[in-house]
């Protein structure tokens, strides 16, 4: 077999020159050196395929059918396909196994066996497309077994549900018969695929509701059958080892499941409505990394301020916004460029949501008073450098961490306000003195997230004026660049958007705004200050921004603001 570098300069066009530096880079960082000539602009993906197809014999199938048939998912696991990044095709014209490493012959050989295809044609295809079609086929299966779980339902023992309480290993591997466990089973696993952030089981009169939130948006999942609706949350009850006879009270609880390769830690929240208990679930998957601070969407002079702010000796930094604005994100990623053997970080949080290892993190417990308060007091005793507050709720706990910032400690902490000029007004309202406001706080950052434009089906476009003017803006102001919209697409489940991005406000405390804080806390004056020497922009302004960097539309921008 003739080797790949040296089939692209004979055949495709690559220089002996941009081979040698791509095969020193694969040496430092690793990776193919394919890929490291497409990521250098050496070589088109649609080139790299051809030329694999050429070195391994093996026909090239650039798209694979838009409606696979699922035929194989009762038999052949889906982490089996992923891993080998394979799949099985079969159509009215043709049957063939199309893969996208063709040294991974042995499985193709164990797939053959198990779908008793002996001898079936071998095709290399783009393992974009075969992941796709992974998907596609067993995104379809789940719903066919969610709709039979249901159906079933109707005819299911009422004692069913206590009877298969002891959890597997892996929420796949469980072959429970009990239609609800089936169907929680489901719920959760299809929501982990999706990467919801919750799911909401909500009673209604004449039916219960199953929603989940994908990028903050709420998307329906499922409609079982009323009936089912109390043996549905006491087996989520169970699971969170919460007290299933208790239904007049709110209650909290964990669980701890693996779908896949995947760890997820679930927290689950009860309250009682008047057609049933309302469940929400939050999914925190454990396998996700922590964004670094770059990578959140800061603008980059933003992103040098607030380096600098986060390396200061003592002070408070704040960072508002309302719940699921990924303020625990940015103070985390914040912490991990702080943590160093020769500093003391402690953190007190409600919940821990991620473990960070060289990082003290303590669990907030009302059942046995460990508050905020409580632990910070014993955490200031600590000698720590670093104290990360989960967040200012009362006066007790403002008084403490700005205490703890004027003996020279770094607090960092989130409060539930619009924007950063709120933070004072709010901590102010709270019964903190103006002066200790003042003389604490570093800088307040405010945030939000938009969704990103899908980048598999983004296209570019011309805003008339009109259009622009909702926002302040004339065609002049955007020049020669165009703005950008998508179309959806199977990747961003037809919303036209996948993944998010932050938007920030970022208010330095400087002298004259310090001093401006001893005569008012009304934001708005707070915030007109803060504008006016020209070192801030809003949320807005912000978003703006990458409205015209082309990463999100102006309707998200005025979603969220």
């Amino acid at each position: 077999m003739k080797l790949l570098g040296q089939l692209l300069v004979e055949a495709f066009g690559v220089t002996q020159d941009a081979v040698a530096r791509a095969l020193v880079l694969q040496q430092e960082k690793g990776g193919r050196i394919g890929e490291i000539l497409v990521q250098q602009k050496h070589l088109s993906l649609p080139d790299l395929y051809k030329a694999r197809s050429i070195q391994c014999g093996l026909p090239l199938v650039t798209e694979l059918p838009p409606n696979p048939d699922p035929f194989f998912t009762s038999r052949v696991p889906i982490q089996f396909l992923r891993k080998f990044k394979m799949i099985p095709v079969a159509t009215p014209a043709e049957s063939y196994i199309a893969l996208a490493e063709p040294l991974h012959f042995q499985q193709v050989d164990d797939l053959q066996r198990v779908l008793n295809w002996e001898g079936m044609k071998t095709v290399l295809a783009p393992q974009e497309e075969i992941f796709k079609a992974i998907s596609l086929c067993y995104d379809r299966n789940s719903q066919n077994r969610a709709d039979q779980v249901m159906q079933d339902m109707d005819v299911e023992d009422p004692e069913a549900i206590i009877s298969e309480i002891e959890e597997t290993a892996d929420l796949l591997d469980d072959t429970s018969d009990a239609p609800v466990i089936k169907l929680v089973n489901l719920m959760l696993a299809q929501a982990v695929r999706d990467n919801a952030s919750d799911i909401h089981i909500e009673p209604y009169q004449d039916m219960v509701k199953i929603r989940k939130r994908v990028d903050g948006i709420l998307y329906d999942m499922y409609t079982p059958p009323t009936r089912v609706k109390s043996k549905l949350v006491s087996r989520i009850k169970i699971m969170a080892k919460l007290d299933i006879a208790e239904k007049r009270l709110p209650q909290d609880g964990r669980i701890e499941i693996r779908i896949a390769d995947r760890n997820v830690d679930i927290r689950v929240s009860t309250l009682p409505t008047s057609f049933g208990e309302r469940v929400v679930m939050r999914l925190l998957d454990k396998s996700n990394v922590l964004l670094s601070l770059p990578d959140l969407g800061m603008s980059q002079r933003d992103l040098n301020i607030f380096l600098k702010l986060i390396k200061a000796p003592h002070g408070i930094i704040l960072v508002t916004g309302p719940t699921g604005s990924g303020k625990t994100t940015t103070l985390y990623s914040a912490l991990s460029i702080l943590n160093k053997p020769d500093i003391n970080i402690i953190t007190i949080e409600d919940p821990v949501e991620y473990q960070i290892k060289g990082i003290s993190q303590v669990q907030v417990n009302p059942k046995i008073d460990l508050t905020f308060a409580n632990g910070l007091r014993t955490i200031v005793r600590q000698d720590p450098d670093i104290i990360l507050v989960g967040e200012i709720r009362d006066l007790e706990t403002a008084e403490i961490a700005i205490q703890s910032a004027l003996t020279g400690h770094l607090v960092f902490s989130t409060l539930h306000t619009n924007d950063a000029a709120s933070a004072v007004t709010r901590l102010i309202d709270m019964g903190v003195e103006s002066f200790l406001v003042s003389s604490s706080v570093n800088a307040i950052l405010a945030q939000r997230l938009v969704r990103k434009i899908c980048r598999h089906c983004s296209e570019e476009f011309v805003p008339g004026r009109e259009y622009l003017a909702q926002v302040g803006l004339v065609p002049e102001d955007l020049g020669d660049r165009p703005l950008f919209r998508s179309k959806g697409c199977y990747e961003c489940l037809n919303t036209g958007y996948q993944g998010r991005i932050g938007i920030f406000e970022l208010m330095v405390m400087n002298d004259d705004l310090k001093n401006f804080i001893l005569t008012t806390s009304d934001s708005n004056q707070i915030q007109r200050k803060a504008l006016s020497s020209g070192e801030m922009i809003t949320l807005r302004q912000d978003g703006l921004q990458k409205v015209m960097a082309g990463l999100t539309t102006i309707e998200e921008v005025y979603r969220v603001t």
